[in-house]
């Protein structure tokens, strides 16, 4: 038999492979989170995503040489405050533990790229992402908050924010507070179709931002849905965000696919921590190659369509890609 299509022939050698990839990653393309505790002095290790730790206001130096040192260029910030109210008032505290993270990376790392995860939950005494009316949300009440903590973020140094509340016209607020105080040319990524996922039990341990009574379905979207993905980035692309993202990843490849197929902005995603902690805890009872599924796992991502990626794994990630494992 003679065969004229052969398509073996661009997988015989690692330099033909790597030549012909269709899906190429970047360290430039990682986003790692770094999580401050206002209360600490120095690292503690969380137990509920191994390999990561929670930073003192001290320890901005550690967190920040050591992606460096790894090729990774961009973080975004989450905030364990030292206290807690029905408002969440210390998110947009002029001094609160982001904002103070902020200025300290800034000043000794103006080049290191710092996004801010701007929401509630971390910061109210209930763990909702909102000012509460009884049970409920208020979602017209809150986006003022989220406006004052954004701008906070930005005066503080932040290089972009990325709100992730999920509250319905947070996109346009912000951009109105920001642009109203001459900061017209800081973006917002959005966490545009973000889902009531059970991945996101290991951060919440981690951020200490569980609810203490119901759940976030009222507000989050329903993982049922995808159309209704589209008409989230749809509504923010009107609103002037300038990122979107899909949150999270690995089970919602397809949204992510129909989200960059849709829309023009550039498209995140985020591995979170439920992904990072199933890989970690299969790893660690010897199931699975760890570095080949980190490098697998992120690749599909990238293939469905993502831009950039947040992940626990940025800093190996980079690794894997400089030594040309993937990339």
């Amino acid at each position: 038999m003679e065969l004229i299509q052969r398509p073996r022939r661009l997988r015989r050698t690692d330099a033909v492979r790597r030549m012909c990839r269709e899906t190429r990653m970047s360290p430039d393309s990682l986003i790692y989170p770094i999580f401050f505790d206002e209360t600490l002095s120095g690292t503690r290790p969380i137990p509920s995503l191994p390999g990561q730790f929670h930073y003192g206001l001290d320890s901005v130096a550690q967190a920040v040489e050591d992606c460096l040192a790894h090729g990774v260029n961009h973080c975004i910030l989450f905030g364990l405050p030292k206290g807690k109210d029905a408002c969440g008032s210390s998110a947009w505290d002029e001094h609160g533990v982001v904002q103070e993270a902020i200025r300290a990376i800034k000043k000794a790392y103006p080049d290191f790229y710092v996004i801010t995860d701007v929401c509630m939950c971390e910061y109210t005494d209930h763990g909702h992402c909102g000012i509460l009316c009884g049970h409920e949300v208020d979602n017209d009440k809150t986006l003022e908050v989220l406006a004052k903590t954004a701008l906070s973020h930005v005066e503080a140094g932040a290089d972009m924010v990325a709100p992730s509340d999920m509250m319905d016209g947070r996109i346009a607020a912000i951009r109105e507070t920001l642009d109203q105080h001459g900061h017209t040319m800081t973006p917002i990524m959005s966490y545009s179709a973000k889902y009531a996922s059970a991945f996101y039990g290991p951060f919440r341990a981690a951020a200490g931002s569980a609810p203490s009574f119901g759940d976030r379905k009222g507000y989050q979207m329903d993982p049922h849905n995808s159309k209704e993905a589209l008409k989230e980035c749809a509504l923010d692309v009107e609103e002037g965000a300038d990122i979107l993202m899909v949150k999270p990843a690995l089970s919602y490849l397809d949204v992510i696919r129909q989200c960059a197929d849709t829309f023009d902005l550039p498209l995140c995603a985020y591995s979170v921590s439920g992904e990072y902690a199933m890989i970690k805890a299969a790893a660690a009872a010897d199931l699975v190659d760890e570095y080949r599924i980190m490098c697998e796992s992120a690749l599909s991502v990238f293939r469905a369509g993502a831009n950039m990626l947040i992940t626990y794994y940025a800093k190996e990630l980079s690794d894997a890609i400089r030594k040309g494992d993937i990339g």
